[in-house]
């Protein structure tokens, strides 16, 4: 596929306060965005994430690598790369929380170089596609989080840059304004022919939305593979296995030595054992433990898997799923 960012062995490390000792916060990643598609880059507090998405933003210059947007090298022509991208960033004022919602739109067009003139049918066009038309002069700071959320998704829209990253775009809000989030994205990318990028801890936006996942762990990489192959992968490695009575004592043993992961819920009549055959050990092992006892199995059933219980594994370093 056509790659729109390419990032090619980024390193960055930073010193400790007051200390000669420098941590390294990236180390050696590489990925690519295909045009065209929803990604998802996660990763735990302090794995490296935020400092990967600043340098693809240009706030942060990498020690060593590259990262490429729409083929310009962002750090030789950096103005010129960086116009291919819009930020939302969690955390920073997107907006001017003391201008209204239309104030807003005219003032970061002229930002960009373009005249009210220019832009006003298409900031007429946003306000209707946001729903944000009743708002147009509301002050910023009067709105909902999920109407300055709109807002500033809508700003970076009216840049006409073809990659669009967004950091925690569903954070606190409610359940209807998050799922008007989701599907005003899944627009965007459908019909205005843009590329995202999500940056969030809410995984189940990364499973409604994104079709590709890259996740950073202690500054590297660890998984960069599509979300469904993730989902099918590790939906066939979990069961939960039904029996008549108890295990022994030595069975309870070996499930624990070869099965570390595993779940046993002891009960009078019927038991249950949850088990991940992820790290190697395979069903014909639980079956010799259960033999050992002539245990009936009464059910064997394929558990659900969200993607939060994927990511919690593959940080964890649970999962020997490598990267794709």
């Amino acid at each position: 596929m056509d790659a729109i960012i390419e990032v090619n062995q980024l390193h960055k490390q930073y010193k400790k306060r007051r200390s000669k000792e420098y941590v390294k916060a990236v180390q050696d990643v590489s990925f690519k965005v295909n045009r065209g598609e929803i990604l998802g880059l996660l990763g735990p507090n302090g794995a490296g994430k935020t400092t990967t998405i600043k340098m693809i933003c240009g706030l942060l210059v990498p020690d060593s690598g590259t990262i490429r947007i729409n083929d310009i090298d962002n750090q030789k022509h950096r103005l010129n790369a960086l116009r291919q991208i819009s930020a939302v960033l969690e955390g920073n004022r997107n907006l001017y929380w003391r201008l209204t919602v239309r104030e807003n739109l005219d003032y970061f067009a002229g930002n960009r170089g373009f005249s009210r003139r220019e832009v006003h049918a298409r900031v007429e066009e946003l306000l209707g596609q946001f729903n944000l038309k009743e708002k147009e002069n509301e002050l910023v700071n009067r709105l909902s989080r999920g109407m300055q959320q709109k807002l500033a998704i809508a700003v970076a829209m009216l840049a006409d840059s073809e990659v669009i990253l967004l950091d925690e775009p569903t954070l606190g809000l409610d359940v209807e304004t998050g799922y008007e989030v989701r599907e005003l994205l899944r627009d965007i990318v459908a019909n205005h022919n843009r590329t995202i990028i999500i940056s969030t801890h809410d995984m189940a936006v990364v499973q409604d939305l994104c079709e590709r996942t890259v996740i950073i762990n202690n500054g590297q990489i660890v998984t960069d593979d599509r979300v469904e192959n993730l989902l099918k992968l590790f939906a066939a490695r979990s069961y939960t296995i039904t029996i008549n009575g108890q295990l022994t004592d030595q069975q309870r043993k070996l499930l624990q030595d070869v099965f570390p992961d595993s779940t046993y819920q002891p009960e009078t009549i019927q038991s249950t054992i949850q088990v991940d055959f992820s790290n190697g050990a395979k069903m014909y092992d639980l079956f010799d433990i259960l033999k050992l006892n002539e245990a009936q199995i009464e059910g064997i059933d394929r558990e659900t898997v969200d993607f939060e219980q994927i990511f919690m594994k593959i940080v964890k370093g649970e999962s020997a799923h490598a990267t794709a």
